[in-house]
């Protein structure tokens, strides 16, 4: 009996972990303390940005990121703002631009890049577009040169989703700091693991600002004496520890995770270089396949899972190939929300559909992903090509 299994996430920590859960447990200070402000400034050193803000998911970034646009004193979104998105997100790319009343515009994605395509882009552009949102899907780069000429004559913001590609870099400069903010996700089955969290990004001190208003109850207690938000303190600790000066929420991670996100981050280049490592073998498998194409590679890709479309030719179904993966112990689930416009919670939400979403449907109806993990794959690698190559009886 073949003992073989590929699994779809798996842990990334060792003794050190472990020994920094019990370091918190012994100080005693479980929510947001000093390890979530140590993270944070580790973080913001690695990706080379000016700040960065911890919170508790990378939905909660993505919350976050498009509340603090609201909040600014100079060039503010509004409800109704028009933002484009791609088709193919997870939902909380989404979630929150809806419900700050924007009216969403949806395109189509590029079958090789599986990011946006960026001529369906140039053309749904228009008077009305304030915001773009930049998707790095299973930890690929966007082409930023070219996202930078669209707008660079244009009143338009632009953020990036950076949630599936920590540690992906675009001629040298790291995913998530091409915007005005970028947003990470340091789920379990990320890049890094802090259990649940996410972060922001900006080099926007407003921004930064606002953010660390709106992350803890939308009160003063954290903002600096001298602040965007509210500069008028007067140093009262028992009147300002509760003061509330904007509609916040409480996104706060705990120490716990900023405790295990400074263990993880000295390991991300090294689990970053051995995905790429894996990336090359499935090329070497995949790369010219005759039935499923792969997702190409924009920049550095942090390759956070391994995309298969079913080719419209093939011999096979997605659901032939899903059962005939699971029988054989490989873990596979679909690329994202594949066509997010055709789930039902749309009905919920403002919005448009810019183009034909002909890339989109077929990722839908024809893509799956297999994992990508810290450690070699090759023997998985090749009993995925084994599994995929008996569907087509050769």
């Amino acid at each position: 009996m073949n003992d073989m299994s590929y699994p779809l996430t798996s842990v990334t920590w060792d003794d050190e972990e472990i020994t920094s859960l019990q370091e918190v447990i012994a100080s005693g200070q479980f929510t947001m303390g000093e390890h979530v402000g140590q993270f944070e400034e580790e973080f913001a050193t690695f990706i080379g940005s000016r700040y960065a803000i911890m919170v508790n998911s990378g939905s909660s970034a993505n919350l976050a990121a498009v509340a603090a646009l609201f909040y600014r004193k100079s060039g503010a979104l509004q409800r109704g703002n028009e933002v484009i998105v791609p088709a193919v997100s997870w939902s909380t790319t989404f979630f929150p631009l809806a419900q700050y009343g924007l009216k969403l515009k949806f395109v189509d994605v590029d079958a090789d890049t599986l990011n946006m395509d960026l001529e369906k882009v140039a053309a749904a552009i228009s008077e009305k577009t304030r915001l773009l949102i930049a998707v790095n899907l299973l930890g690929n780069p966007n082409d930023f040169e070219r996202l930078k000429d669209l707008i660079a004559d244009r009143d338009i913001l632009l953020i990036e989703d950076n949630c599936e590609s920590m540690g992906a870099t675009f001629h040298g400069r790291q995913a998530g700091t091409f915007g005005l903010m970028g947003t990470f996700s340091s789920f379990f089955s990320h890049h890094i693991s802090t259990i649940e969290g996410g972060l922001v990004v900006t080099e926007d001190e407003e921004l930064y600002h606002i953010l660390l208003a709106l992350r803890a109850h939308g009160w003063t207690r954290n903002l600096p004496p001298n602040n965007h938000v509210y500069p008028d303190l007067k140093g009262d600790p028992f009147y300002e520890s509760f003061l509330f000066v904007l509609p916040g929420y409480n996104l706060r991670p705990l120490e716990f995770s900023g405790a295990l996100g400074c263990k993880q981050l000295v390991k991300l280049t090294r689990f970053i270089a051995e995905r790429r490592n894996n990336a090359r073998k499935f090329q070497e498998l995949f790369g010219d396949h005759p039935h499923v194409a792969i997702q190409q590679e924009v920049g550095q890709s942090s390759w956070f899972g391994f995309a298969l479309v079913i080719r419209s030719d093939a011999p096979y179904s997605r659901n032939e190939l899903v059962k005939a993966l699971a029988d054989a112990r490989i873990e596979c689930r679909p690329i994202v929300s594949g066509n997010f416009t055709r789930n039902p919670a749309v009905k919920w939400m403002d919005y448009t559909i810019a183009c034909e979403l002909t890339n989109a449907n077929h990722i839908h109806d024809a893509g799956l992903f297999v994992g990508n993990h810290h450690y070699d794959l090759s023997a998985q690698l090749e009993y995925l090509a084994d599994i995929v190559q008996s569907l087509a009886g050769n």
